[in-house]
């Protein structure tokens, strides 16, 4: 059997230490720098993956080069992360999985966690403890990989698993990214002091009690154990066995409520993407229980009938459109959205022209629309950033554009001893009190109450562009309901005005998520500008954070050639073969 070689030096064995390991470096003809971009930037004219973390891109670069497809490709880079990006990559969380191969039908894997049996529609209240045991769904990634492989795999699953597992038993070395993301965890209040939250300081505090810093080593043996049974055993590994039931026995332990029979009737659903045309091309998203690829559907379909490149990329007049555009998308979401499996979304309707036209009758353009006046019949009432996006082309065109998430950054915090994972804490995904929608946000609509083995709504949007049946766009980002208008934004950029893609990730993104009522946006927008959509209404205001990672891959349908951009905001790496 071909092995799938890890390509990094796994000597050291010790957890942390200052001697400088040996680890792949891009190939120096393929990564090229340009003028005036953050974002690190490889081309290509064979396969690319372009995704958060530096060795997790190179292992799935790897099995490209070793002759597997971008499925394959998509699944080591998956394990990888749950090894070398904890915050967000995982094997106890979820997400969706857009697999298009050329000229074929575009399919999405739906990997999202589902509710616990035991779980009940009021059962959380606003405000209280999310890093619980209790916040947890049952995790689907290992279960979404497998259908993965059985549906489009082309190299043995244990190959896809094992450079994973080396990763984790033998160590690898700590970037600047994740020893902030780990300082940042290890330093709040209530992971030092949480009696639950012990495990997560055992694994990943610092042997010597030190801060992490960039250069320092990472070995995570007892998530390698577990990678190990599922490299072996397959998602039954994980689902049933020892892991399972290890799972069960810490949930009833800490007053969690993931049992062995939900993780053993766990599976994950292969749908049908939603698809529109913008501009000539064909536009494919994640469906229901992700509300990305509706959302995005219905902006796009807005935005179609004005003609954005009329003015500036960042004129006040297409910033006013777009955003009029997402309030509406977003007030539809709300309206509509949930897990097919459990409530009627008339997906048909909703991803139409007319529909989208309809709603765009009601945009003014010199005048904001209030979003109160977007609300019926939802009756008023007086997610979080740290998901990761990866995306990925093979040699012959197949695209993958793969989103995963744990909720919050680093979930619930809670790691059972001796598995080495951590879990979601998705169950704040669903609508936690039915009818109470409000001004801040909260949402109460009955398509995403919790109802048990039911699918939390999503905001992400692993999404691919295809044309003439080609992909010629992959892209996604993390970013809760920020997601949405990261990939629509990078959309405008591409379809209409023809940026290149660095160009496209670099550029400050906007926000409007219906409730509250503001429009967010990054810094670097004029000034001029921003006082100009105040004065049609705009609530305006300047974020202090990033918004999304956007690791996105562009493909030149003339020549092939695939430019691979890394999103500087939360670093990574374009990787080729």
């Amino acid at each position: 059997m071909k092995r799938v070689l890890l390509t990094l030096c796994l000597l050291a064995l010790c957890a942390c230490t200052a001697t400088q390991p040996t680890e792949p470096q891009p190939a120096p003809t393929k990564t090229q720098p340009e003028a005036a971009t953050k974002a690190q930037v490889t081309t290509s004219t064979t396969g690319m993956v372009a995704s958060n973390s530096d060795v997790a891109s190179r292992i799935g670069a790897d099995v490209l080069r070793q002759g597997g497809n971008a499925v394959d490709a998509a699944i080591a880079t998956q394990f990888a992360l749950a090894v070398t990006w904890p915050e967000a990559g995982n094997i106890g969380g979820g997400g969706f999985m857009l697999v298009a191969p050329p000229h074929k039908e575009v399919v999405c894997i739906d990997y999202r966690e589902t509710a616990p049996l035991d779980a009940t529609t009021d059962m959380y209240t606003f405000g209280e403890n999310r890093h619980h045991h209790r916040h947890a769904g049952v995790p689907g990634t290992v279960a979404g990989m497998e259908q993965a492989h059985h549906k489009f795999g082309s190299l043995e699953w244990a190959d896809l698993v094992t450079p994973a597992v080396e990763l984790a038993r033998n160590g690898f070395t700590v970037d600047e990214h994740l020893a902030g993301s780990l300082n940042s965890v290890l330093k709040k209040e209530k992971t030092q002091t949480a009696d639950n939250l012990a495990e997560l300081r055992r694994v990943y505090g610092k042997p010597d009690g030190t801060d992490w810093q960039a250069g320092d080593r990472l070995q995570l043996p007892d998530l390698a154990n577990t990678l190990e049974t599922i490299a072996h055993q397959g998602s039954k590994g994980f689902y049933q066995g020892k892991v399972a039931q290890a799972i069960a026995d810490d949930m009833k332990a800490q007053g969690g409520i993931i049992t062995t029979t939900d993780l053993a009737g766990y599976e994950a659903r292969t749908r049908k993407a939603i698809h529109t045309t913008y501009l000539g091309h064909d536009v494919y998203g994640a469906p229901p229980p992700s509300s990305g690829g509706v959302t995005i559907t219905l902006m796009l379909n807005m935005l179609e009938r004005y003609d954005l490149v009329a003015d500036e990329r960042y004129s006040v007049r297409t910033l006013h459109l777009m955003t009029e555009a997402m309030k509406r998308a977003f007030s539809e979401r709300a309206k509509h959205l949930g897990d097919t499996d459990f409530v009627e979304v008339p997906l048909a309707e909703l991803t139409t022209k007319a529909y989208a036209r309809s709603l765009a009758q009601s945009i003014n353009p010199d005048k904001t629309t209030p979003s109160e006046e977007l609300a019926p019949p939802i009756q008023l009432a007086d997610e979080s950033p740290s998901t990761t996006h990866f995306s990925v082309i093979d040699e012959q065109g197949m695209a993958v554009a793969n989103t995963t998430t744990l909720e919050q950054a680093w979930g619930s915090r809670i790691i059972t001893p001796g598995l080495g994972f951590v879990y979601n804490n998705e169950m704040g995904d669903f609508n936690w009190k039915p009818g109470h929608t409000d001004r801040k946000g909260r949402i109460g609509t009955p398509a995403n109450i919790i109802e048990p083995g039911k699918r939390m709504l999503s905001s992400m949007s692993p999404t691919i562009v295809r044309q003439h049946g080609k992909a010629i766009l992959v892209t996604g980002s993390p970013g809760g309901r920020t997601i949405i208008n990261t990939v629509l934004g990078i959309l405008v950029s591409t379809l209409d005005y023809n940026q290149p893609l660095a160009q496209t990730i670099d550029e400050p993104r906007i926000h409007h998520g219906w409730f509250p009522d503001e429009l967010v946006v990054e810094p670097g927008i004029a000034e001029s500008t921003l006082q100009d959509l105040r004065g049609l209404g705009h609530a305006v205001r300047v974020r202090t954070g990033p918004q999304g990672a956007a690791h996105s891959i562009r493909i030149d349908p003339k020549t092939g050639t695939r430019t691979g951009v890394a999103d500087h905001r939360r670093g990574g790496t374009a990787a080729a073969p």
